[in-house]
């Protein structure tokens, strides 16, 4: 027999190189086939409920890192909360009406003008429901569970007829109304955008300085007098209606020399503004406040018949141009409501695709909006008003879905009003636990400063607005009307209303004041998508059984702050009085390796897809808590193969875990805690440490904390410490010894809390480790609870003495070390040690009853008094400490120097500890003889 045929090396078939690609789908068809996810949620049946409400992705194209991000954060989330005590289901959604589809389908041929609105719908729907099959599967490879069998969906009939109630309850209250205010429109869609369709790029544009001649000073200024006015968008000079001033800023009047014009601009900018006109000597007349300015009229500049109102506002700033602001009621927010009080014409003329119209002139007529200003420049100069150009670089808004700019534009649209219910909206945000904190600052700013929402869309593809027109025009919002048109839709889908006429829509025989003939117009118009999604509350929460309302959870990337999170507060305040969620958890943006956005042009994306066929998806998924996903955060094939190194050193610990209890029966072996050696219960309350703070972290969705965690338990408290004196108890003691078997109790209880407290991040490495553990009672790991925190009542005391071991421990190394650099002894088994040590620190090693040599690993220790030490012991963090060369010789099977090798005659090469060993376990090691 060889001396290592009598050391307890552990054997396990846990392998160490987790073929993860391959594995992994494997292991997911088990789950899906056996339904792991119903498995637990009927074990969970009842239980307190916790329900994370999913936000819907569009369906278009497979999903991208963002996706992955959100949807294995969810499941990292549902599967803590179900093996918490909570039932905790998972409803995926998508988000399936809007213009993108309809841009694929134009990129596939198809002409939405040539062919009726329902076939086009239909068109969309099938493309929509490929994509939804396209996505679900990508999900699911990422080891999702959920109920994908039933999926909530926008395009459902049941949902879409949720939304229309929705609707019609707001409508009921008055919070729906049609008007002209100018909206974001997108001349590229040929529709109005919501505020969270729109995001801001750097934009080259041309700002114009020109004078208006006052009409009518009101007696303030001479008729002869010019208003100096500014623009960064000369077209709107067509629709200009107004001026605008600031009401408390200081104006003078100026009389450049040389000149018989005098001109009107703001105190604090006329030193900046004179050089841009060439007045290099001029004289101050007057000067007035803006308020004192207020409805003197002046000329527009080619068109006469058109009289412009000097009108104030606190828009207006002194940061750039003149603190005079041309206004065009039709073409701006801030335009149109400093005009409204004034009874200002909202003038509009720029068409649905950006083309001028005939109210702006024949000289504009026909002509793209943005290709005129030459014309603008060209007339003011023939009119003798233009006074100097400038080409200036500002943030400006973009349509998302067609990256071009879009221009703000008056149409009738319909609109959700704000300010009806804008308080009760800010008084619910109270109500919600924002996570990271700042969200609630960011949420409330956002509805604190929002105009009224603009939720009619010039498309087809989407929920029908349910409104009615009567002959005189008026529009009809009666309450059993639009559930009449709900039920339609719920058992038909909102394409009847594209099938059908409008008599057909409306309740048999309906008639009102306004139409006694029964004769109606239906809406042509669909509604925003937002309101779709934010309709979600109501068309999932609400409608399916074991869902609660409000959700417990919402989750989703830092953008839908002005998106879903907003469109779902205020629908949902608006028909219920509160928030649809408790908590509301927001991600930041994946980034590359250096920092810049992902995007397919720049060719720095990483596929999901791809990670999971090289590396292996459950890297992905531990990526997810390597970092803080409350800011964007940087991910490249280079962090992922660190990850992957994470992963390994994870993974290996495992095995060394599983392999080193691999003849140990938890029921037959375990030591209780009391009768534990003295490493071994620092060890229990370490590992109890950390079940308390990883699912502490994981409750409070500090993610990047439960990686932090458990690597620095593997690494510091394990790998440094523990199983680095680990091999001298598990491999050389007897099999069946107390302090073998105490230290496998510690392994045991380590690595099936592990397996636990890993599984809602590394699901798939969780499950094969449970299929390696001895005394499992369920096939899969995920029917487990989380591991239960113990209390120990001197747990403290424990933890406080060990303070005192590491102290003299780190002392210990230091000096091997020394001892190491002066050639004296290579490895720490080669030393001999003696520790000089203060009476509290002897005290402390006693009162642990520890094996302080096992904890340095040397093969002798010697302890005595810091008072007998000689004066030239060297000194170490303050404890004295000489290193020698072990006496004795090498033992071939513990690998330690032992004084009395070979005393005992039958076995010549071992210490006589090791034979006793020896004889008493392994009997035939005395008969077979050992190898020399």
């Amino acid at each position: 027999m060889k001396y290592k045929e009598t050391l307890n090396l552990g054997k396990t078939a846990f392998p160490m190189r987790g073929s993860l690609p391959k594995t992994e789908p494997e292991r997911e068809k088990v789950w899906f086939d056996e339904d792991l996810y119903g498995q637990r949620l009927a074990q969970n049946e009842k239980k307190p409920h916790f329900n994370l409400h999913d936000g819907p992705p569009y369906a278009n194209g497979n999903i991208h890192l963002g996706h992955a991000l959100n949807k294995i954060t969810k499941d990292i989330i549902v599967r803590f909360k179900n093996m918490s005590g909570f039932y905790a289901p998972y409803v995926p959604g998508w988000d399936t009406h809007g213009l993108p589809i309809e841009q694929q389908l134009t990129k596939a041929g198809y002409n939405r003008k040539s062919m009726p609105k329902a076939k086009w719908r239909n068109l969309a729907k099938d493309f929509a429901l490929e994509q939804v099959a396209k996505q679900k599967k990508d999900f699911k490879r990422l080891g999702v569970l959920a109920d994908w069998d039933h999926p909530y969906i926008t395009l459902q009939p049941q949902y879409e007829a949720a939304q229309l109630r929705v609707f019609g309850e707001m409508a009921k209250k008055g919070y729906i109304f049609k008007g002209a205010k100018p909206v974001y429109w997108s001349w590229s869609s040929e529709s109005a955008l919501a505020e969270a369709e729109i995001e801001y790029h750097d934009l080259k544009s041309t700002s114009l300085f020109y004078a208006n001649r006052v009409k009518d000073g009101k007696g303030v200024l001479d008729n002869d007098t010019y208003l100096v006015v500014w623009t960064t968008t000369p077209f709107t000079v067509t629709a200009s209606r107004g001026v605008t001033v600031g009401p408390d800023f200081d104006y003078v009047v100026v009389k450049p020399a040389g000149q018989d014009k005098k001109y009107v601009v703001a105190k604090d900018l006329l030193e900046t503004v004179a050089p841009k006109f060439g007045w290099e000597d001029y004289e101050v007349l007057e000067e007035h406040k803006g308020s004192e300015l207020e409805n003197i009229t002046a000329y527009h500049p080619w068109d006469k018949d058109v009289a412009e109102v000097v009108m104030v506002g606190d828009h207006v700033t002194l940061d750039s141009g003149t603190g005079l602001v041309h206004t065009a009621p039709g073409f701006g927010e801030d335009d149109y409501n400093v005009s409204k009080p004034y009874g200002l014409e909202v003038a509009v003329t720029v068409d649905e695709k950006g083309m001028m119209t005939k109210s702006a002139g024949p000289d504009f007529e026909g002509r793209f909006y943005d290709d005129v200003t030459g014309t603008v420049i060209t007339k003011l100069q023939e009119a003798g008003l233009f006074l100097a150009k400038e080409s200036i670089t500002h943030s400006y808004p973009f349509d998302w879905r067609t990256k071009k700019p879009i221009i703000w534009r008056a149409v009738p649209q319909w609109f959700a009003s704000i300010d009806g219910f804008r308080q009760e909206i800010l008084d619910q945000l109270d109500n919600v636990n924002f996570y990271p904190a700042w969200g609630q600052k960011r949420l409330h700013n956002m509805i604190a400063s929002r105009g009224d929402w603009v939720i009619s869309r010039q498309r087809v593809w989407g929920v029908p607005l349910p409104i009615f027109y009567a002959e005189d025009g008026t529009a009809i919002l009666d309450a059993d009307v639009i559930e009449h048109v709900a039920q339609l839709v719920a058992k038909h889908g909102s394409n009847i209303w594209f099938e059908k006429e409008a008599k057909e829509l409306l309740p048999e025989g309906y008639t009102n004041v306004h139409s006694p003939n029964g004769v109606f117009k239906k809406e042509e118009d669909i509604m925003d998508v937002w309101f779709d999604s934010g309709s979600s509350w109501n068309g999932v929460l609400r409608q399916r059984p074991n869902l609660d309302f409000p959700a417990d959870l919402y989750l989703e990337g830092s953008d839908q702050y002005r998106g879903w999170f907003n469109s779902s507060l205020i629908t949902s305040v608006a028909v219920t009085g509160q928030a649809p969620y408790k908590n509301l958890l927001s991600q930041g943006f994946t980034l590359d390796g250096k920092g810049n956005k992902m995007s397919k042009s720049l060719g720095n994306t990483i596929s999901p897809a791809e990670v999971g066929d090289q590396l292996g998806v459950e890297i992905l998924r531990l990526w997810t808590i390597t970092v803080d996903t409350s800011q964007d955060m940087p991910v490249s094939q280079e962090i992922l193969k660190q990850v992957a190194d994470s992963y390994r050193k994870i993974r290996n610990t495992m095995r060394f875990l599983l392999a080193n209890t691999s003849d140990f029966n938890y029921a037959k072996d375990a030591v209780p805690f009391e009768k534990r050696e003295a490493h071994d219960k620092y060890a229990t309350i370490v590992l109890n440490d950390l079940i308390k703070g990883i699912e502490e972290a994981y409750a409070n969705y500090r993610f990047n904390d439960v990686f932090s965690k458990l690597i620095n338990f593997i690494n510091v408290d394990l790998s440094a410490f523990y199983l680095d004196v680990a091999k001298d108890v598990v491999y050389v003691e007897a099999p069946d010894s107390k302090q073998r078997r105490s230290m496998q109790t510690v392994f045991y209880e380590t690595v099936q809390a592990l397996t636990k407290l890993i599984l809602p991040v590394l699901p798939h490495t969780a499950e094969e480790i449970w299929t390696y553990l001895p005394d499992d009672s369920t096939k899969f790991a995920y029917l487990q609870d989380m591991p239960e925190a113990k209390e120990f009542p001197e747990a403290d005391d424990i933890k406080s003495k060990w303070q005192t071991i590491f102290a003299i421990r780190s002392a210990a190394n230091k000096a091997i070390e020394m001892a190491r650099e002066a050639n004296l002894i290579g490895k720490n088994s080669e030393a001999a040690m003696t520790l000089y040590l203060s009476d509290e620190q002897l005290a402390t090693v006693e009162a642990l009853g520890l094996d302080l040599r096992l904890m340095l690993m040397v093969s002798q220790l010697d302890l005595k008094k810091s008072s007998e030490a000689p004066a030239d012991v060297p000194s170490f963090d303050g404890v004295q400490i000489q290193v020698e060369k072990a006496r004795g010789g090498l033992s071939p099977r513990d690998r330690r120097y032992h004084e009395d090798l070979g005393a005992d005659s039958a076995f010549p090469e071992l210490a006589a500890y090791e034979a006793k060993i020896v004889r008493d376990f392994y009997p035939e090691a005395v008969e077979e003889g050992f190898e020399k």
